[in-house]
C-alpha cells in the first residue's frame, strides 16, 4: 500500500488527492514482461481469526500488494473527499474492519487498467458507501469473503465491471457474504451491472440477503448477473461445482439499456440451485426490444412489470 492503517480504533481521512500515476505498471503487465512489484504492504501482525487472514492472504498473493490506501482490523472508521486517481491495483481497501463509511468519494482509472477495482470490501461488518463515483478498468464496488452488513447508496459507475460480490468459492473453508444492499446506484458503458460470481468448485461459502434496488442501467453488457461458473479469460478453469450456496436475493426496480442481448443471466449451481430469487419491476431492453434471459438452477418468485421473464 502507499498508505496503511492497521489495528485503530476512530480514524477520519477527510479530502485530498492521491495519484499513483499506475499507467506505466499497467502497460507493464499488459506486455506479458516481468514487472516491478509496485506498492508494497506493511507487515501482517494480527494472528487471530483464523479464516479471515486465511482470506487476507489469499487476497495479498492474488492482487500483488499494489493498492493505493488500505485500512485493516479497524473500527470506527470515516473516509470523506477523498480523491483516488490511477492506483497500481485496488483503490481503497477495507479487510477485517467494523462500523466504516465512505462518503463523497471519487475513483478513476482508465477503463483498460487492469484490476484497479474502486473499493474492496472483506472480511468487514457495518460498512457504508455513499455518494460515490467510481470509474475504473475492474469493479467499481468489489465484495470478497465475509462481508457482513454492507450498505451501498447513491453511487455512480462506469466505466468498468460493475458492483460485484465475489469471487467467491477460491478455498474449499470460506466464510459468507451476508446482508448487502446496494440501492439507487447508476450504471454507465459498464461490463456488468449487479453480479454475484463464484468458482466452480466445492466450497463451504454462501451469499444471502442481497438486495439489489432502484438501479439504472445504461448501455451495460450483463445488467444482473450470477455466475456460478466463473472463470476470467477460461484460464486454469478447476470445471467443477460451485459449493457456494445463494440465497433470498431480490432485484427490485432496475431498469435501463442493455448492450447484450441477454439482460438477466442466472447461473446457477446444479448442486446448490439459487433459492429465493425475486425480480420484481425490471424493465431491460437492447436496441429498442425486450431483452432475452437465460436462467438454470434458479427458483423463485417473480413480481410487477418484468422484462424479461426469467424464473
Amino acid at each position: 500500500y502507499w498508505i496503511f492503517f492497521n489495528h485503530l480504533d476512530g480514524i477520519t481521512v477527510y479530502g485530498g488527492v492521491l495519484d499513483a500515476r499506475g499507467a506505466s505498471l499497467w502497460d507493464c503487465k499488459k506486455s506479458g514482461k516481468t514487472c516491478p512489484s509496485g506498492a508494497t504492504l506493511a507487515s501482517l501482525q494480527d494472528k487471530q481469526e483464523t479464516i479471515r487472514l486465511k482470506n487476507l492472504k489469499r487476497f495479498e498473493s492474488d492482487h500483488v500488494n499494489q493498492q493505493t490506501i488500505g485500512f485493516q482490523s479497524s473500527s470506527n472508521v470515516v473516509v470523506s473527499g477523498l480523491t483516488s486517481l490511477n492506483s497500481q491495483m485496488f483503490h481503497v481497501v477495507i479487510n477485517g474492519c467494523n462500523n466504516v463509511k465512505l462518503q463523497g468519494v471519487k475513483v478513476s482509472a482508465a477503463g483498460n487498467s487492469p484490476n484497479t477495482d474502486g473499493i474492496h470490501v472483506q472480511s468487514s461488518s457495518t460498512v457504508s458507501i455513499f455518494n460515490t463515483k467510481i470509474s475504473t478498468g475492474d469493479d467499481c464496488v468489489s465484495i470478497g469473503p465475509g462481508t457482513n452488513g454492507l450498505w451501498i447508496e447513491n453511487v455512480a459507475c462506469g466505466l468498468g465491471h460493475g458492483i460485484s460480490i465475489g469471487s467467491l468459492g477460491k478455498d474449499s473453508v470460506e466464510a459468507g457474504v451476508q446482508n448487502v444492499t446496494v440501492k439507487t446506484v447508476t450504471f454507465k458503458g459498464t461490463d456488468n451491472g449487479v453480479r454475484i460470481k463464484s468458482w466452480a468448485r466445492a466450497s463451504s461459502g454462501f451469499a444471502r440477503n442481497i438486495r439489489f434496488q432502484h438501479c439504472v442501467m445504461n448501455n451495460v453488457e450483463n445488467p444482473i448477473v450470477i455466475d456460478q461458473n466463473y472463470c476470467p479469460r477460461n484460464e486454469n478453469c478447476p470445471r467443477q461445482v460451485s459449493g457456494i450456496k445463494i440465497s433470498d436475493v431480490l432485484f427490485v426496480d432496475i431498469h435501463g439499456t442493455s448492450a447484450t442481448e441477454v439482460g438477466v443471466k442466472l447461473d446457477c449451481s446444479p448442486t446448490k440451485p439459487c433459492t429465493g430469487i425475486r425480480l420484481q419491476d425490471v424493465k431491460l431492453t437492447y436496441r429498442n426490444k425486450p431483452a432475452a434471459s437465460a436462467c438454470i438452477h434458479a427458483g423463485g418468485i417473480e413480481a410487477g412489470f418484468l422484462q424479461p421473464n426469467c424464473l
